[in-house]
């Protein structure tokens, strides 16, 4: 072999490993953005948020042989934050979809940066935003009317005639008041207060006087993590001796800690995976809802204490289903096609088994929840059991 035909040689071997260098790299330019609350009021959620997506990354991290490039960011618990994160994710970092955020405020922030940039949403928090304003967003945790009806039939069951309400004011608050006004009526139960608070408030001692002073047969809550402990505390205070109710909100380690004796005894709706090892083995979301607890505690050296770390997970896997289908339209990652494209495909996920519910999405249904997404739990003595 000549000088100059093994400088030739050479040169092709060069221009081919380049090429596939660049194969490569651009194999593996799948990216998600995640936006969660590290700090703040809301971070009693946002932490668990933030562990439920590394358990994702440590369960699957590739979408047909390529791999995912997560890139997450701290909210503060802000919405304006959350806002402008979801912006310098997708026109600085080129993601794809957006995962978040802790709060439904934020949420609702990254929704309008998600529809006028046409990037995809995967809300984690409790979010609606109906018609066109919410095309680019899908929902994960179960819909208040849902999570209600579960409540209601509760308190139906116990005799219950009478209810306060005391909740956030902000989106979540109302969403849970409106929920409650529908399904209370009719099965006999008068809505007797619409009291709220803040999430960063530092005490709920006036509207919970107002409460007791009607004597309600039960007191339900609107509100989530550790600020939700407030008007249990104040109720035991006051000396209220009714029966107490909850959202599937409330369920997480910071809440139990924070109420102590005071919610002893709740009763909240949940998804299954907050009692995986409780369920029947028929239940389509228990293995699922086992293999999510393996991937926590790899990632993150401990077993999950909460439900909101789940939310993650399903995003992940709701994203890595859509991912697939939509690269099977030959549109490239990075691109506005693969955006529609994935849109598209989360907007149409049928019967995907995650640890909260078997997801089913529709174009014109932000939730993706049915009947099979909840189970009743009770508080006792620090532990959820499962209500049959």
């Amino acid at each position: 072999m000549t000088v100059m035909t093994r400088i030739r040689a050479l040169a092709g071997l060069a221009v081919a490993a380049g090429a596939l260098a660049v194969s490569n790299a651009w194999a593996a330019d799948l990216k998600v953005g995640f936006i969660t609350s590290l700090s703040g009021p809301v971070s009693s959620l946002g932490i668990p948020y933030d562990k439920g997506i590394k358990a994702a990354q440590a369960y699957k991290s590739e979408v047909g042989g390529r791999k995912v490039q997560l890139i997450a960011l701290d909210d503060a618990s802000d919405p304006s934050t959350a806002a402008r994160n979801a912006r310098k994710l997708i026109e600085e970092d080129k993601v794809d979809v957006i995962i978040g955020t802790a709060g439904a405020p934020g949420s609702l922030a990254i929704a309008g940066v998600a529809r006028e940039t046409r990037t995809p949403l995967i809300s984690i928090a409790n979010a609606d935003l109906p018609g066109e304003e919410g095309a680019w967003m899908v929902t994960l945790p179960q819909p208040a009317p849902l999570m209600m009806g579960a409540m209601v039939e509760k308190m139906k069951q116990a005799g219950v005639k009478s209810v306060a309400y005391i909740g956030y004011s902000d989106a979540w608050g109302d969403l849970v008041y409106d929920a409650l006004n529908k399904a209370a009526p009719a099965a006999g139960i008068k809505v007797v207060s619409n009291e709220r608070y803040a999430r960063s408030d530092s005490s709920v001692a006036g509207q919970v006087l107002k409460i007791v002073a009607l004597r309600p047969d039960a007191v339900i809550t609107g509100a989530s993590g550790t600020p939700g402990a407030l008007p249990y505390l104040a109720l035991t205070e006051r000396g209220y001796k009714g029966k107490i109710y909850g959202m599937h909100s409330l369920i997480n380690p910071d809440f139990i800690r924070v109420g102590g004796p005071s919610v002893d005894g709740l009763l909240a709706p949940t998804g299954p995976v907050l009692v995986a090892e409780q369920l029947p083995d028929t239940n389509p979301m228990k293995k699922i809802a086992l293999d999510f607890r393996a991937a926590f505690q790899k990632a993150n050296g401990a077993p999950p204490t909460d439900t909101f770390s789940a939310y993650s997970f399903d995003a992940w896997l709701i994203y890595l289903d859509a991912a697939q289908r939509a690269l099977a339209t030959k549109a490239e990652p990075g691109t506005p096609q693969f955006r529609l494209a994935l849109r598209d495909a989360i907007v149409s996920t049928k019967e995907l088994v995650g640890t909260h519910s078997v997801y089913n999405f529709k174009p014109d249904n932000r939730y993706g929840s049915d009947d099979r997404s909840r189970v009743v739990v009770q508080l006792d003595k620090g532990q959820w059991k499962l209500v049959p």
